[in-house]
């Protein structure tokens, strides 16, 4: 799961994504609404935690733009500001839950798994196919040919990322996007490394390879012998 953090304060930030980071999540953390906006409208977040007050660009008039714009991605709102009238207004504004501030780092994180919950069930697909390669994003399994594939959680996300593209080049550049934080600095091959163990899981043992590499761009989930 990937999380977008917005949050000003530093070290509210850090706690947070600090938190979320150690319990498997994929965290992107800025610190202003106009750098948020920018973000999220990449579409490839599962939920979006924002701070009700931001520089450059205010957490609700962020999430006005985006539910403005048609994108559906659930959103935390985070503020020091508990009032009735306050959460009225973020919920009307399109936020999809709101907490106030001091809060418990356990409840944060049930509230962002509970809103992925939520996007999950209302996804046009949760089970994705290629030939006799089923990947049920819901559930987190993998199976080929009715045989489990046991995959780590980057391993999880990039053939997830094969599977949604299947047939089009994945770059690398693409893949280390769906698999790791933006400020992650990759060391040596870590791609073709982790790519390596993943077809190993894939592809051995079976009569047709399904992931293929191509030279010089990426890679490629295609069925075609």
């Amino acid at each position: 799961m990937r999380i977008l953090l917005i949050e000003d304060d530093k070290r509210a930030s850090q706690f947070l994504a600090r938190g979320l980071s150690e319990s498997g999540l994929i965290v992107d953390s800025v610190a202003d609404g106009a750098t948020g906006l920018a973000y999220a409208r990449e579409g490839i977040y599962d939920v979006i935690v924002t701070d009700r007050r931001l520089p450059a660009l205010a957490g609700m008039v962020l999430v006005q733009q985006l539910r403005a714009g048609g994108d559906t991605t659930p959103v935390l709102m985070l503020s020091a500001v508990g009032g009735l009238n306050e959460r009225v207004e973020a919920i009307r504004a399109g936020c999809d839950d709101y907490l106030v501030k001091p809060y418990a780092f356990v409840e944060a994180l049930a509230r962002i798994e509970a809103l992925a919950r939520r996007a999950d069930r209302s996804r046009m697909s949760e089970r994705l196919e290629c030939a006799d390669l089923v990947l049920d994003t819901r559930a987190r399994t993998a199976s080929r040919g009715g045989r489990d594939l046991r995959l780590q959680h980057r391993e999880f996300l990039l053939l997830e990322c094969l599977l949604r593209r299947e047939g089009q080049v994945v770059t690398r550049s693409m893949l280390l996007e769906a698999a790791w934080n933006y400020d992650f600095e990759p060391r040596g091959n870590i791609i073709d490394m982790h790519m390596h163990r993943l077809r190993a899981k894939v592809d051995r043992d079976f009569p047709r390879a399904l992931i293929h590499t191509v030279v010089g761009a990426g890679y490629v989930l295609n069925p075609a012998p």
